[in-house]
């Protein structure tokens, strides 16, 4: 693994509570390919775009749930050394759910929060990473958003960690600051202050072709709209959809004329 991937988001898992619909849901809002995984002894179905695999799917724990964790999208960040990652996770005051672990011929990895409690994984994967897709690619996922107690306090957090550089700050008025960050030189997500979420927590975006396609799509499967559409810098359009079992995600692409 090559420096210039520590950092950089390399795969997401949706945790649900009704896998084979969640499937049927993503397969026709994001246009992926659904199959099981085929490893032994858990029901770990993969996302694909062609030959891209995007992300996986499982059910969520019964005891997790029980502990009140809900339906929700995670990501995988890069690191060369997840042992270490995680004591530095430790160290500058976010916490760590799962302890390093092995998942066999795939890599290791740590289930981690932020110091404010939005969720992420520390992942080494065994061989090479996955190609960057190009920019915009439908059904990869294009964008990597964090809705902060304090967004500065996060990205001070992050930036330790995984050497995110600030890119671009966007003046979104009374809404403060959305700060764009930039892993190796690329910009690949916004933090905000978003005082109205129950708990901060990182949303991911799917690229689409066409974004009011998608979202009749997301709404058609049963999903619901509860943001957007709206134009963001760059020309882009992006929605905030609730899946049926009540995971957020978001969808971005542009918008076709009329």
């Amino acid at each position: 693994m090559g420096m210039s991937d520590h950092g950089r988001f390399v795969w997401y898992e949706l945790m649900t509570t009704d896998l084979a619909a969640a499937q049927d849901f993503y397969a026709v809002v994001a246009g992926w390919t659904i199959a099981d995984s085929g490893m032994p002894g858990i029901d770990y179905r993969l996302a694909s775009v062609e030959a891209a695999r995007i992300a996986g799917m499982m059910t969520l724990p019964e005891e997790v749930r029980a502990q009140g964790a809900r339906p929700g999208w995670m990501g995988y960040v890069s690191v060369p050394d997840v042992d270490a990652a995680a004591r530095q996770v430790g160290e500058a005051g976010g916490t760590i759910h799962r302890a390093p672990a092995d998942i066999p011929g795939i890599g290791r990895f740590a289930v981690a929060a932020d110091p404010q409690g939005a969720v992420f994984v520390l992942f080494r994967g065994e061989g090479a990473p996955p190609e960057m897709p190009a920019l915009g690619t439908p059904g990869h996922m294009g964008w990597h958003e964090l809705h902060a107690r304090d967004w500065e306090a996060a990205f001070a957090f992050y930036a330790g960690l995984f050497g995110w550089t600030k890119s671009t700050a966007v003046d979104m008025g009374p809404m403060g600051t959305y700060q764009l960050f930039a892993s190796d030189g690329r910009d690949v997500g916004g933090m905000m202050t978003n005082p109205q979420v129950p708990a901060p927590f990182w949303l991911y975006y799917i690229n689409v072709a066409d974004i009011d396609a998608a979202g009749q799509r997301a709404t058609g499967a049963g999903g619901q709209i509860i943001n957007g559409p709206h134009q963001v810098p760059g020309g882009s359009w992006i929605v905030h959809v609730i899946d049926p079992q009540g995971a957020m995600v978001a969808l971005v692409g542009p918008r076709s004329a009329g």
